[in-house]
């Protein structure tokens, strides 16, 4: 048994052979399809690694397990992390992707682990796109994340994430030095397109 054969995956190649790979990480009961478009959308061409958590809460799939609403399972959380990691290294072995020209994009659950995995390794990412993410871990010393692009989309009345938890990440982030971006909508939990155009629009910057 592969080590990609540990989660359900799609993957589709890159339209060149330099053409970043978006690691795709839905939120709570979502599929390792759900941010394709989304992905499509703010990176045309690029390559799209979409992942199924592993976890499941009341038959929804998750990337870890929660203790409550914003309260996570921090060892089933580090452990997820870690696994989650030498799933993306063992994908780009057998699929033949460059593994250090890989962006995360997560939506709420998959936001946290995507940040959690920055809060581990300082290498993971090239470039990293969170909608609606909170503070993984807390207490944990941060590798140099020395000018990783980071885009945080957030909403203003979001009823899961208040307003400080997103600035605490962000400063969390940026006080590791990584170069953070941070989106506000005048609006809750949900995933606003005008949010999608502006994480297009951050990243076409990065290229």
């Amino acid at each position: 048994m592969t080590t990609t054969n540990t989660m359900k995956h799609i993957y589709k190649a890159g339209a060149q052979p330099d053409s970043p790979t978006l690691l795709l990480l839905h939120g709570t009961g979502g599929t390792e399809n759900d941010l394709v478009g989304l992905g499509e959308l703010i990176a045309p061409g690029a390559g799209m690694l979409g992942v199924r958590g592993n976890v499941s809460e009341n038959g929804m799939p998750r990337f870890f397990r929660r203790l409550a609403e914003g309260v996570f399972d921090e060892e089933d959380l580090i452990a997820r992390t870690a696994e989650l990691g030498a799933f993306v290294d063992a994908a780009a072995a057998e699929y033949g992707f460059d593994r250090n020209n890989v962006y995360a994009l997560g939506y709420s659950n998959g936001a946290n682990i995507a940040a959690s995995l920055m809060f581990h390794q300082a290498n993971v990412f090239k470039g990293a796109i969170l909608h609606h993410p909170m503070v993984p871990l807390r207490g944990l010393e941060l590798p140099n994340l020395n000018g990783l692009p980071v885009f945080i989309g957030a909403g203003e009345n979001d009823p899961i994430v208040p307003k400080r938890e997103t600035e605490e990440l962000a400063s969390l982030l940026s006080g590791a030095g990584a170069d953070v971006k941070t989106h506000w909508e005048r609006q809750g939990h949900q995933l606003t397109r005008t949010e999608a155009l502006a994480a297009a629009a951050w990243f076409k910057a990065q290229a």
